[in-house]
């Protein structure tokens, strides 16, 4: 994967509580360290995005319309 380089700003006790992780060796680096930071945020930002659709969804009309595909497809399923 291709990586950029970019500068940041960062408080001081946030870059402390980094350096002590990759003085223990949780992360090889501040880089590494940084880069898992920003994507386990972004996974949760669109993991929320994902339950506020669902949360708008009626669950009577889904499980209705769950049912009758069901119903529609239980004559094409294969005997087991």
């Amino acid at each position: 994967m291709s990586k950029a380089k970019i500068a940041i700003t960062i408080d001081k006790p946030i870059l402390a509580r980094i350096d002590r992780l990759v003085a223990k060796q949780v992360f090889s680096s501040r880089s590494q360290a940084i880069e898992a930071a920003v994507e386990e945020k972004i996974e949760r930002l669109a993991h929320g995005r994902l339950a506020r659709e669902c949360a708008k969804l009626d669950p009577a009309f889904e499980k209705a319309l769950a049912e009758e595909g069901l119903s529609q497809e239980l004559d094409e399923w294969p005997e087991y």
